[in-house]
């Protein structure tokens, strides 16, 4: 009969769907029976976090073997205290204690595919002299919150495409595809707008297929595995037709999450829309998906990350000019149109605002050989008015209409003094080179040579 009748290890569930994430506390129980009094070496519990790919490759008569390994954590704890004597178990069952402090930094998600897997485990070992080593192992699901840029996943994405028909038919078609946004949740629906033109002879069937694509490195190789998530068929359009078509296409619960943070694997998710026409090349539109955890959908992570709302018009001002009282210009915040890029950003066709507190500012003429006043144009240079500083701040708005306009003030009038008697002027450049010691007792030159008379002199006929 064997002295350790039972060995396991079992850890407390912190959900409802039994995950860890980064930062997350491990606190599980050792539970080891004996038959009988045993003396024990080592007893301890690790906690480790790996991923790995392995596969070969033939080539001819050689098989090459292609295999990487990264370390993400490996965390021990003594159960038994170490020491150069064995301690002595009694006969029964010993409930051993511990916990382990998840890394705060990025972790890639468990994963098991073709070629590599991404593994995170707890394991327990006893050792005693003579004896084989007794293992109890338990395997917990890890599920990385690390999507960076999570924020800009929630906006919708939009895109078209055009294809002019072969030989076997004539036409083209055209075909403007909206997804409501980039990041979604396993079980959530990805809710899809399609506008097609059907201006061809053919027959067409739109489909919508969701499709993931595992990348595994090794030793500067690379192997892919692509499958299929989910797929909807819609009714065929016929030729010259025009038609809106509306999807939903429903994640799998189960799916697992989209790995971006691991150098060697790599899980990634791509929705394929396009219109398949018999003896053609299908017309197709492709968008990334992101599958994140459920809790990041929620919004309270999103909502987080920013102090500014969804839709709210531009970001933070550094402006020295506090900002108008009321709505801005008569245009919405946030124009009903699909956003492509961070919520809250400027949307370029909309005017830009006035601002009513702003200084009055003198504007030089107009270039007209560039545009102005647009969002990708380079700001006008405006001149400062005379008598002022330059403003630290300058926001670009359109220029006030011409009644708007002030002169430029002008220089204020200099009151001189009364009229005086012109003081002796100094003595020029050629004065100034006499010889002070051969100077004679001549008169000195009279004004009029120095200062000609402001009386005009008629000129000589000749």
């Amino acid at each position: 009969m064997s002295t350790v009748k039972s060995f396991t290890i079992s850890y407390n569930a912190l959900n409802e769907e039994d995950t860890f994430s980064e930062g997350d506390v491990i606190v599980g129980r050792v539970t080891l029976e004996l038959s009988k009094e045993t003396k024990a070496q080592k007893l301890f519990v690790k906690a480790k976090g790996d991923a790995n790919t392995h596969w070969t490759k033939k080539r001819g008569d050689h098989t090459h073997t292609y295999s990487a390994h990264r370390r993400y954590f490996k965390l021990k704890q003594l159960l038994i205290p170490e020491s150069s004597e064995d301690t002595v178990l009694p006969e029964g069952i010993h409930v051993f204690n511990f916990s382990f402090n998840l890394p705060r930094e990025s972790m890639p998600s468990s994963f098991k595919g073709s070629d590599g897997k991404i593994v995170y485990m707890l394991e327990a070992k006893l050792s005693r002299s003579w004896r084989m080593n007794s293992t109890a192992q338990k395997e917990i699901t890890f599920i990385s919150k690390s999507f960076p840029n999570l924020y800009s996943l929630m906006s919708p994405q939009v895109g078209s495409t055009d294809k002019k028909m072969g030989v076997f038919s004539k036409g083209q078609v055209h075909m403007d595809v909206t997804v409501n946004k980039t990041a979604f949740a396993p079980g959530e629906s990805i809710e899809i707008v399609t506008q097609i033109n059907n201006s061809s002879s053919r027959d067409m069937t739109p489909k919508f297929c969701l499709e993931q694509r595992a990348e595994f490195h090794a030793q500067g190789d690379t192997r892919t595995a692509s499958r299929e998530v989910g797929k909807v068929v819609d009714v065929p359009i016929k030729p010259q037709t025009q038609q809106k078509v509306k999807c939903v296409l429903k994640i799998p619960s189960e799916q697992v999450t989209s790995i971006q943070n691991c150098e060697i694997i790599k899980v990634e998710y791509q929705l394929k829309v396009y219109l398949d026409i018999s003896f053609a090349f299908d017309p197709e539109v492709l968008f990334p998906v992101v599958i994140i955890p459920p809790d990041l959908v929620s919004g309270s992570h999103i909502g987080a990350m920013g102090p500014y709302p969804y839709g709210a018009f531009g970001g933070q001002s550094y402006s020295d000019f506090p900002p108008p009282s009321g709505p801005v210009g008569p245009y919405p915040a946030y124009p009903q149109s699909v956003s492509y890029g961070f919520p809250g950003v400027q949307n370029p066709s909309a005017p830009p605002p006035a601002y009513p507190g702003n200084p009055q500012v003198y504007a030089g003429p107009l270039d007209v050989s560039t545009p102005h006043w647009g969002y990708n144009n380079p700001v006008l240079q405006v001149p400062c008015p005379p008598y002022s500083s330059p403003s630290p701040t300058f926001v670009p708005h359109p220029p006030p209409p011409p009644q708007a306009f002030h002169p430029p003030p002008s220089a204020p009038q200099i009151q001189l003094p009364p009229a005086q008697a012109p003081l002796a002027p100094a003595p020029s450049a050629q004065m100034m080179n006499t010889d002070f010691l051969s100077q004679t007792d001549e008169n000195p030159p009279s004004y009029s040579v120095l200062f000609q008379s402001s009386t005009p002199v008629e000129s000589d006929p000749k």
